[in-house]
């Protein structure tokens, strides 16, 4: 065996022993998807969990797991991953509303790895979290969705948009998971029909009433990319793309020309010292927030319909506070 082979198979050995903590347990099948090889490897790479290296694995009926109060061996991280793995549980702490205790636990054992100085700090923010609201329904669905989008396995739900107040059911291949700031939001993105609809649709978690985990599986097409789909959003909303032209004041200049908002940007200095944002997004809805947190050192350009909206608010905006 190559010493290639040999570090690659080092490695599935220890995802295996994370995938095996999934509650229910996992099939060959299952665990093989994850793993990127066939069942049979899967089951040779079994054996030498249990025979060579003493890990409990159990098994019922086709789904292994790991011996209830089974501890993974711990990872180690240079400083620089360490400060990488403070900053992304930062950003996670400040886009989660609300007391998901997956989210304690996770960032809880992720702060032991780390220095003492960074460590104190996560755990200082971990506590806020658990002052936040909870939401038993929604934990029940984030685990639901972990599960199937892990696995790939269908699942059923049931789901009130924003725009209707009626609860629809759905079944959804869960092909992606993602988090944006806006709205501070978890969403599940995947193919997913009923009667009269089908297509690859974007589900916010909060919205869905209800969820089933079916015994059905799925394969995500070949040459998919959603990554690359998503690269026209401004957070998880893609479509054809439409054109923004934004003008900043000289006020905010400075500022808007030290970020990369967007892939597509394009920012040209004007004489005056303002600039202008040209980017292209699939959807104007989610940047529409963002727009209006810049006030009145922003004006919308392009498209027409956008500015036509910004021209509708401001005229609501000088008749409340018109008489100040």
């Amino acid at each position: 065996m190559e010493h290639g082979d040999s570090l690659a198979r080092s490695t599935r050995l220890a995802q295996m022993q994370h995938f095996l903590h999934t509650p229910g347990g996992l099939t060959s099948l299952e665990l093989a998807k994850l793993c990127g090889v066939c069942p049979r490897t899967i089951q040779r790479d079994m054996l030498t969990l249990q025979s060579d290296l003493h890990i409990p694995v159990t098994k019922d009926g086709d789904r292994y797991s790991l011996m209830s109060g089974y501890v993974l061996p711990p990872v180690s991280f240079s400083l620089y991953e360490a400060m990488t793995l403070f900053l992304a549980s930062r950003l996670a702490i400040r886009q989660t509303d609300e007391n998901n205790p997956h989210i304690s636990t996770a960032l809880g054992k992720m702060a032991s790895v780390l220095p003492h100085p960074l460590e104190q700090q996560l755990k200082e923010a971990v506590k806020a979290i658990k002052l936040k609201p909870g939401n038993d329904r929604y934990v029940g669905i984030f685990e639901l969705v972990a599960i199937a989008w892990s696995t790939q396995r269908r699942m059923r739900i049931l789901y009130r948009s924003l725009q209707s107040t009626e609860v629809k059911e759905w079944l959804l291949d869960p092909y992606f998971v993602d988090m944006t700031g806006v709205g501070f939001s978890t969403y599940v993105i995947g193919h997913a029909f009923r009667e009269g609809k089908e297509g690859i649709i974007t589900f916010k978690l909060d919205r869905i009433e209800k969820a089933e985990l079916l015994e059905e599986g799925f394969e995500i097409p070949e040459g998919l990319n959603l990554e690359k789909q998503l690269g026209s959003a401004w957070g998880v909303i893609w479509g054809d793309e439409t054109e923004v032209r934004l003008r900043f004041s000289s006020q905010v200049a400075r500022r808007v020309k030290e970020s990369v908002w967007h892939p597509t940007q394009r920012i040209e200095e004007l004489p005056d010292g303002s600039v202008l944002l040209t980017l292209r997004i699939g959807s104007t809805l989610e940047i529409t927030p963002w727009i209006r947190g810049w006030g009145p050192d922003v004006e919308v350009l392009e498209p027409r319909p956008l500015r036509e909206q910004f021209a509708r608010w401001a005229d609501k905006l000088k008749r409340i506070y018109g008489q100040v």
